[in-house]
């Protein structure tokens, strides 16, 4: 779990740049995006395959 505390007169647009770094650098986000839909393995194989080339 990610934790990201303010620090002391930190604008709050600060911290939450700070936090989607790191939501970035973790890949939580794209894990997340992933799992909306379900993809069947075949179509997962050919996306994987296609990202190998």
């Amino acid at each position: 779990m990610l934790e990201v505390r303010t620090r002391r007169g930190e604008p709050i647009e600060k911290a939450l740049r700070r936090l989607k770094k790191k939501l970035d650098k973790e890949g939580t986000l794209k894990e997340l995006r992933s799992r909306r839909h379900y993809e069947k393995p075949s179509e997962r194989n050919r996306r994987r395959r296609r990202r190998s080339r």
